[in-house]
């Protein structure tokens, strides 16, 4: 097992790569503990579950709103759960934003940590700090800042997870990688088919590796003032293109990547070499590259992007694979290359 630490405002976050869901109890010093997970992840592993209260939810980023959030606290104050209270949410990133979200607000704010049951929460959301809910069909919108004290990522949980929602999980290694590492590129290039396979050895590498950019980032810049922002990349389209079509995270943003990655090269940063090696290592991971889509529908979205500051966008390009930049660009400019596209 190996471990980061993440010093954020709110408290210290541990990140146990290659930890364990079954020794959970080991990790939380609190009497009253509530676990919150979804029916998926329960119905797979309860028989691992220390013996706490679990309150259940469903599955799907449509569940991700002020109305779980309402009838988890319904259900805590009928568990009459106090301010000593742990909350643990076992399960991917939405569990975990909802987890976190619900700790940080009830009771103005009860201790948390999660078990991360995905690669893509285990490689990004649920690290990081950030704990929020969609409302009204605008991801992520409501939200707050805390950092959870643990974040167990339990690779043996991958096993039993779809083969469309790992390579979503990839998605996000390969963002790690372009903005930050370009030795851990190249690891993947060269490591992909094992990857697929969720070998152990590449596997914990590859979420380890991406942990490292990530967690450096945050303690440099928690609230997302600058530097953050670089974890960003291919997600401004990615949000866009995942709002108007609704199709999974992860795919939204290696399409979104794709765009970002053109977008640089047309700047003059990235070289074409550098586009191809993309786009093609985002192929070998069976991820979609190119789609139909809704240009008005996806202006209308890009319009609405919460990084947006006035008549612009803070947007990630690369100058290089593991070398990012963040820079204004102009909606109008965004407008533009989606007509391009579209």
């Amino acid at each position: 097992m190996k471990v980061l630490e993440i010093h954020g405002s709110t408290g210290d976050s541990t990140i146990l790569v290659g930890g364990s869901l079954r020794d959970l109890g080991t990790y939380i010093s609190a009497e009253e503990v509530v676990i919150i997970t979804d029916i998926n992840v329960r119905r797979s592993y309860l028989k691992d579950f220390p013996p706490y209260e679990v309150i259940e939810i469903g599955a799907g980023e449509e569940i991700k709103n002020l109305d779980t959030v309402q009838a988890i606290y319904g259900r805590l104050v009928e568990l009459e759960a106090g301010r000593s209270s742990f909350i643990v949410g076992i399960g991917g990133g939405i569990a975990c934003d909802i987890t976190g979200f619900v700790a940080s607000t009830y009771l103005r704010g009860v201790r948390f940590g999660f078990v991360s049951s995905t690669l893509l929460s285990q490689v990004d959301a649920s690290v990081g700090g950030k704990n929020s809910v969609n409302f009204r069909g605008y991801k992520n919108i409501v939200g707050v800042f805390n950092q959870p004290e643990f974040v167990i990522c339990d690779m043996n949980l991958l096993r039993t997870l779809p083969e469309r929602e790992i390579a979503c999980g990839f998605a996000e290694v390969v963002k790690h990688a372009a903005i930050g590492d370009r030795d851990l590129f190249s690891y993947l290039e060269q490591h992909y088919e094992k990857a697929l396979e969720l070998d152990l050895e590449v596997i914990e590498r590859l979420v380890y590796d991406s942990l490292v950019i990530k967690s450096s980032i945050v303690n440099r810049d928690e609230r997302e003032k600058g530097e953050r922002r670089k974890l960003n990349f291919g997600h401004t389209f990615g949000h866009a293109i995942e709002k108007t079509t609704g199709i999974p995270h992860g795919e939204a943003v290696s399409a979104g990547m794709v765009v970002a990655s053109a977008l640089s090269a047309k700047r003059g940063y990235l070289s074409v070499e550098g586009t191809k090696r993309i786009e093609g290592l985002l192929k070998k991971l069976k991820l979609p590259t190119r789609l139909r889509l809704n240009g008005g529908e996806v202006v209308d979205a890009l319009r609405k992007d919460k990084k947006r500051a006035g008549d612009s966008i803070h947007f990630v390009l690369l100058h290089d694979i593991g070398s990012a930049v963040i820079e204004e660009i102009s909606i109008e400019e965004l407008e533009a290359v989606v007509h391009d596209l579209c």
